[in-house]
């Protein structure tokens, strides 16, 4: 480095982070990141995946995306509103729009990009936006973007929620509020409690705002939490990804038709991000097709979470307040979760630690997503590598 200052600082503040146990060593994949992967010649059982339906490998999403890069090419060229928008994205957001069951969709290049676009180009200076504390960072991120007054609100506790709400409305100092919330939080795989969001929004007048990346393809027939409550046209924005359940790559915004019209007139990551490439869009138009065709591929998803879930109970392990198959042995320490990380490595499982910052000091956890392609076989070799492990670091008895 050239800067001597820059220097000393990125050492001591890596050294600081190795001796916490708080720094993640990346390793490369040498396979498809199936249920089972390929690293440093080695072949792992792979639960950290976000490939939840498998559609990462499946060979029609693979089809599609090559006959999408063959007629439309690599990339698309251009940002949307000069002459990046392909007829194919626009198939894309009408999909996508059918799908959430909403008016319209926007698609942008990555899930990040929605909640920085989204909440950026409604919310402004003197605004408030309720955020729940256990929101996903790219929501924090959007939010500070505003210039909005934040006001947190404790995890999933709805009178704190009311009583926050009435106090913004009736203070009177506030022109929009809007209510943020995951609709599933990805560390801990429990559901945010939409009906009663959606009461307490429609009471006080505020904009709901729910990122459902980990439940759309998993809740509500693949539909997403939103329909999963049967809240379909009482939700302002759903947001979504392309990267998780549906196997490919973006997000989206699914919302009314003047929102999305609003959206690609004012929001930054529309107007000055090259759009999706064609393969991507391709793909996960072929992905949509099939989730809206069967919901096989969930049903072997939920019954893989089950499995693996009600052995980690019987072992003695605690998964905190999952609902989903989001599956988190909470461990605590941060050294001793990457101790367990590292061990299970040994064990030919790949699971990885979860610490602070991504969650709070103390509750560190190695956090486990089975997916629909995996074998009972293979959730049974995690299982005794589980067992092996959690005994040996006096985890369970």
């Amino acid at each position: 480095m050239a800067s001597p200052t820059l220097f000393s600082f990125i050492t001591e503040q890596l050294a600081d982070l190795k001796a916490r146990g708080l720094y993640n060593t990346i390793e490369p994949l040498e396979s498809a990141n199936g249920p089972v992967i390929r690293m440093g010649g080695r072949s792992f059982v792979n639960l950290s995946s976000n490939n939840y339906l498998g559609l990462a490998t499946d060979k029609r999403l693979i089809d599609a995306a090559v006959q999408a890069t063959i007629q439309f090419g690599v990339g698309s060229g251009a940002v949307r509103t000069i002459n990046g928008t392909l007829s194919l994205h626009i198939e894309l957001e009408e999909k996508l729009a059918a799908f959430k069951g909403t008016e319209a969709a926007v698609a942008y290049p990555s899930g990040f990009n929605c909640n920085m676009a989204a909440i950026s180009a409604i919310m402004g200076d003197g605004d408030a936006i309720l955020s729940d504390e256990l929101n996903h960072a790219s929501i924090i991120d959007g939010c500070r973007l505003t210039k909005s007054k934040v006001i947190r609100y404790s995890h999933s506790d709805m009178d704190d929620l009311r009583t926050k709400a009435r106090e913004a409305r009736e203070s009177g100092r506030y022109a929009k509020i809007m209510v943020i919330s995951d609709g599933v939080f990805s560390m801990d795989g429990d559901i945010a409690k939409l009906p009663e969001i959606v009461d307490i929004a429609e009471t006080y007048d505020l904009i709901t705002y729910v990122d459902d990346a980990h439940g759309s393809g998993v809740l509500g027939g693949g539909a997403g939490t939103v329909k999963h409550f049967g809240l379909s046209g009482r939700v302002d924005l759903q947001i979504g990804t392309l990267s998780k359940a549906v196997g490919v790559v973006g997000g989206y915004v699914a919302c009314s038709q003047a929102v999305a019209d609003w959206l690609k007139a004012r929001s930054r990551p529309f107007l000055f991000s090259t759009s999706l490439p064609p393969g991507a869009v391709a793909a996960s138009i072929a992905a949509i097709d099939l989730l809206q065709e069967s919901r096989d591929l969930q049903e072997q998803l939920w019954n893989n979470a089950s499995y693996l879930q009600n052995g980690l109970r019987r072992l003695g392990f605690s998964l905190g307040p999952t609902a989903t198959p989001i599956t988190p042995c909470i461990v605590g320490d941060e050294e001793k979760t990457q101790r367990f990380s590292a061990m299970l490595y040994e064990e030919g499982i790949f699971a990885k630690a979860i610490v602070f910052p991504t969650v709070p000091k103390g509750t560190g956890r190695i956090r486990n997503m089975p997916t629909s392609e995996h074998t009972s076989e293979m959730l049974d070799r995690a299982l005794a590598a589980y067992e092996k492990v959690g005994c040996e670091l006096g985890i369970i008895g």
